[in-house]
């Protein structure tokens, strides 16, 4: 049996003394080696006493301490403070602001009090720094002490008794001026409160319009000192004139009373006169041109009213110029209906010719305007014989397998069932709205609804014996009406008593081309395909 002998004795005292040491030194010190603390700079123009390791505080409470300071390089007067703050006194905003402050007598020196700043503003990235616009030291009784020269404490002395005499001589006046305080503070409060605006940027135009006036007047200072001259006697005819001016003050109430209806109509009125003037500048631009052209006829028409002209031309022009005037009165009710009747095409009529009808079944390949006129083609060649009876008009019968029910024992037949009809049928006619000018109504829409399908709608066919009977005799008593009807008209055309093939119909189409091309084997030619096909005569 074996036994391990473990460490020794004085080995595990050694170590507890040395966890101990670095225990009670960190207790003390309260520094921890693994914590990142947050570092920022601040510029100071004086340190004022702070040294290293004096205490940052927010609000009375300790949040880090002073880590570092030295100048500001190059010789810049300044000096840069660095600062370390634990996460309790985090953030620390870019706007915030540090004070170096003195501490109680108990405790001495100073210590940096720390404004974190506005929430609002961004966060002070670690290692930024505060301008030194945002750092402020207390003044220190030798700085105070050291402005107070000699010549200073005697201008003082001298402002005191100056200020003391004017106090005893004018405190009366003040006082009694104080009565009137009231009023003079709420009408400088009225004029203060206009002086901001009503725009936005409308007391920045006006800095910005009086650093233009004064920079003006900077530009001429003798005209400047001429204006303060003539101010000053200005001033002094208005002190002479005291009773006047204070009766023309009294009424300066009644008058701005009467003056504000006319200077508001005046401001409602200039949104018209700025679009008319935009409007009249084309006119203004090309009115030269116009007046070089116009003065040889102006030459001309001076001549013509001249004495020796003048007399003949107004005794030509009497009979006219009654009549003239009486069409110009009465064209003046005509006009304004001129006006809106091309206000009505410029705005109504003409946008909509420029719209396409939208359908999915037959889409068009334009506008309105171009596919309102393609029906003019096909009734061109409508009726164009006749007879003392009246025109001829010519009618295609249809057929097909698909039954649609009319009611009444009335019935039709199409070749594909019938999906419906575009445009629906309205509920009504479109509002009339004659009260309502043209030129401001909608454009029309052109977006039209397809209704449902007809409900007594079936597919027929073919299939019993009765109903091939039937459709067999009806094909017999229409070829036999047909063939009738060609032999009245003595036209060389023969009738086919069954369904057409697909030979048929490239028979039919090189029929198409000989009737094109005419000549006297129209007709052979006819009979031989017709003939060829089992065609009855």
């Amino acid at each position: 049996m074996s036994w391990r002998r473990g460490m020794a004795s004085w080995k595990v005292g050694l170590i507890a003394a040395v966890v101990a040491v670095v225990a009670v030194y960190f207790g003390f010190t309260k520094s921890n080696p693994f914590a990142n603390p947050y570092h920022f700079d601040a510029i100071f123009a004086s340190s004022n006493n702070v040294a290293k390791n004096s205490p940052v505080r927010i609000a009375g409470v300790n949040v880090g301490r002073v880590t570092g300071i030295h100048h500001l390089p190059g010789g810049k007067t300044g000096t840069v403070v660095t600062m370390e703050v634990e996460d309790k006194g985090l953030p620390i905003h870019a706007d915030a602001t540090v004070k170096v402050r003195p501490r109680i007598f108990l405790e001495g020196n100073f210590f940096v009090d720390l404004s974190p700043g506005s929430p609002s503003a961004p966060a002070l990235r670690d290692g930024g720094t505060l301008s030194i616009q945002q750092a402020s030291a207390p003044v220190q009784l030798d700085q105070v002490l050291s402005s107070l020269q000699a010549d200073t404490r005697r201008n003082l002395q001298i402002l005191l008794q100056e200020y003391g005499k004017a106090v005893k001589v004018g405190g009366p006046a003040y006082n009694r001026s104080a009565r009137y305080w009231a009023s003079a503070y709420k009408n400088s409060a009225i004029v203060n409160e206009a002086a901001q605006g009503t725009q936005p940027h409308d007391l920045s135009g006006y800095i910005s319009s009086a650093g233009i006036a004064a920079q003006a007047l900077d530009a001429n200072p003798a005209a400047l000192k001429s204006l303060v001259t003539d101010f000053n006697t200005t001033a002094l005819a208005f002190a002479r004139q005291q009773g006047a001016l204070s009766a023309a003050v009294a009424e300066l109430p009644r008058t701005l009373t009467a003056a504000r209806p006319a200077l508001a109509a005046l401001n409602a009125a200039f949104p018209a006169v700025r679009t008319l003037a935009v409007a009249l500048r084309p006119a203004v631009r090309s009115s030269l041109p116009a007046i070089n052209a116009s003065i040889p006829f102006a030459i001309q028409a001076r001549g013509l009213v001249s004495k020796p002209e003048l007399r003949g031309l107004v005794a030509d022009l009497r009979p006219t110029v009654p009549a003239l005037e009486r069409l110009t009165t009465s064209s003046f009710q005509l006009y304004p209906q001129v006006r809106l009747a091309s206000s009505c095409t410029n705005e109504v009529l003409l946008p909509w010719t420029t719209l396409k009808v939208p359908d999915t079944h037959f889409p068009p390949k334009g506008d309105v305007a171009s596919e309102s006129v393609k029906w003019l083609p096909g009734v061109a060649g409508e009726s164009r014989s006749g007879d003392a009876n009246g025109q001829w008009f010519r009618v295609g019968a249809g057929g097909g397998p698909q039954m649609i029910g009319f009611g009444g024992g009335l019935f039709g037949t199409a070749l594909f069932p019938i999906q419906g009809v575009q445009p629906s049928k309205p509920a009504g006619p479109p509002p009339l709205r004659p009260a309502v000018p043209c030129e401001t109504q909608q454009t029309p829409n052109l977006s039209a609804q397809t209704s449902a399908p007809p409900p007594k709608q079936q597919t027929s066919s073919l299939t019993t014996p009765a109903q091939l009977a039937r459709w067999q005799k009806a094909q017999d008593t229409a070829v036999a009406w047909l063939t009738k009807t060609l032999k009245l008209d003595k036209l060389p055309i023969s009738v086919l008593n069954r369904a057409a093939t697909a030979t048929d119909i490239a028979n039919l189409r090189t029929l198409a081309q000989q009737l094109r091309q005419g000549g006297n084997q129209v007709t052979a030619t006819v009979r031989a395909i017709l003939a060829g096909n089992g065609a009855k005569p």
